[in-house]
C-alpha cells in the first residue's frame, strides 16, 4: 500500500470509520430478479441440454456472460456430456450412494470374489 492510501485510511479511521470494507453505493440495478432466476432454473429443469445460447433467445434481457454466471454461481450447476447438471449432490443422493456400497459390501463378504462376477458397469455417453 503506497504512503497516499495510509493517510487516506488513517484520516477516515480518525473520523469515525469503524470497517475496511467498501461503503455501499449505489449502481445499475440488476435485471436479474429471484423470479427471473427461478424461470432460468425451471427452463434448465425441463431440458438439461439447452445451450447458453438458446437460453439467451428465451431471456433476450440478460446478457450470455450473465447467464453463464447465474447457471454456474447462482444456480451451481456445470455442464457435463452436454447437460446442466447440479454441482452438488443433495442429501438424498449422498443417502443412495452409501446404501448402494454397503450393499455390494454385504453381498461381497457373502459371495467373496465371485460376486464381482455379476457387476455390470456402464457409461451414459
Amino acid at each position: 500500500m503506497n504512503r497516499t492510501s495510509v493517510f487516506k485510511w488513517c484520516r477516515e479511521f480518525k473520523n469515525g470509520r469503524t470497517s475496511v470494507y467498501d461503503d455501499q453505493r449505489s449502481g445499475r440495478p440488476s435485471i436479474l430478479t429471484d423470479e427471473i432466476v427461478e424461470k432460468i432454473e425451471n427452463a434448465l429443469r425441463d431440458d438439461r441440454r439447452l445451450t447458453v445460447d438458446e437460453l439467451s433467445a428465451m431471456f433476450p434481457q440478460i446478457s450470455r456472460s450473465l447467464l453463464h454466471e447465474t447457471i454456474t454461481e447462482t444456480l451451481g450447476y456445470r455442464k457435463l456430456s452436454a447437460r446442466w447438471v447440479p454441482k452438488q449432490l443433495t442429501d438424498q443422493h449422498k443417502l443412495n450412494r452409501v446404501e448402494a456400497g454397503q450393499e455390494f459390501l454385504r453381498r461381497y463378504k457373502l459371495h467373496g470374489d465371485e460376486f464381482l462376477r455379476f457387476i455390470v458397469t456402464g457409461d451414459e455417453t
